[in-house]
């Protein structure tokens, strides 16, 4: 077994001993007076005592050992020497995580993906990003695989955020020369035209959760150089017309308003050396009822054709505040279709 690893838990009637060998990262283990052990508690019902270095699990056999499970899952992790967020506490208890007891895992290698242990990174100017669930992993890879990829999926999943990451990834390593995001925009029941304002004050409310993608990788200086110099470039989709984006890293965001002849339109923009990606969620469509959204018909169109890649995300991909998932799975269970 690697240094450093846990002590495999002892069964007593209803009690698990689990042993951390560093005090440090056990207090970063159970959280700020110990909410990460609130937390698996309430989803797990099981009780956990804290006693010196050790943690104690106490409840029936299978709650027993999911719970063990989490515990040396998020404590891999810190060994390995990575942050622990609330939303990595969320995806191990939803998504499972990944066995504790293996000898052939080292610290450093251990990782958050049932029966995978290649790790999937992203290194950006000021964060290095990683999937947290199996479909973000495959979406990850697939982006950097195919010239063309499809992340489809509910709110939350991170389909637009990985793929900002992976551009600017790609453009701080010289793959790319520049970026470009881009947002059909569409009402989402409201009517902003009477906006005050010129052009760009109407349409950055609709291009702003690219704005703040954007602001999680690079630093702020640098973001607001690149886009005064359009390496970097954040427009609605009707301002893609005619333009031939070569050498380039293309978002496009909300894909699910755009309609077919302005998917069509994007898609053909495609040039030499470039990378596109399409993200939308088909629950969240807001075009006037009778018009078709093109992100239906280019899944439907381009299904089959090769190194054009299709990823999708359900609710258990979600890495917002837990109760997003929880909301998506509601609707969901009430749509008749």
């Amino acid at each position: 077994m690697a240094t450093g690893a846990l002590t495999p838990p002892a069964d007593v009637a209803t009690e698990s001993l689990l042993e951390f060998p560093d005090n440090f990262l056990l207090i970063d283990l159970c959280g700020e007076y110990d909410r990460n052990l609130t937390t698996i508690e309430e989803k797990l019902d099981v009780q956990i005592l804290r006693r010196g270095n050790q943690l104690a699990v106490i409840g029936d056999k299978d709650a027993r050992a999911e719970a063990s499970q989490v515990l040396g899952a998020l404590y891999s992790r810190l060994e390995a020497g990575r942050s622990l967020e609330p939303g990595d506490l969320d995806r191990e208890l939803r998504m499972g995580a990944a066995p504790m007891f293996d000898p052939a895992r080292s610290g450093d290698q251990i990782e958050l993906f049932k029966g995978d242990t290649e790790r999937v990174e992203i290194k950006t100017r000021k964060k290095l990003v990683e999937p947290r669930t199996d479909a973000q992993k495959a979406y990850v890879k697939a982006l950097f695989a195919n010239e063309l990829a499809f992340g489809i999926g509910p709110a939350g999943t991170g389909k637009t955020y990985l793929a900002v990451a992976v551009g600017v990834n790609m453009l701080i390593s010289g793959h790319v020369d520049k970026i470009i995001l881009s947002r059909p925009a569409v009402e989402a029941g409201e009517k902003l035209g009477y906006l005050p304002g010129d052009m760009k004050d109407k349409v950055d409310p609709y291009m702003q959760p690219l704005y703040d993608a954007l602001n999680d990788f690079l630093p702020g200086k640098q973001s607001a150089k690149m886009i005064e110099e359009k390496v970097i470039e954040i427009a609605p989709l009707a301002f893609m017309r005619g333009r031939t984006l070569s050498n380039a890293f293309v978002v496009l965001d909300e894909a699910q308003n755009a309609t077919t002849m302005q998917m069509k339109m994007f898609l053909t923009r495609l040039g030499e050396g470039s990378r596109m990606v399409i993200t939308g969620d088909r629950t969240q469509i807001d075009l006037p009822r009778g018009v078709n959204s093109g992100l239906w018909d280019a899944e439907r169109l381009l299904k089959n054709i090769p190194k054009i890649s299709f990823n999708y995300f359900t609710s258990k991909d979600v890495v917002r505040h837990p109760l997003v998932a929880a909301i998506i799975e509601a609707y969901e269970a009430d749509d008749p279709r």
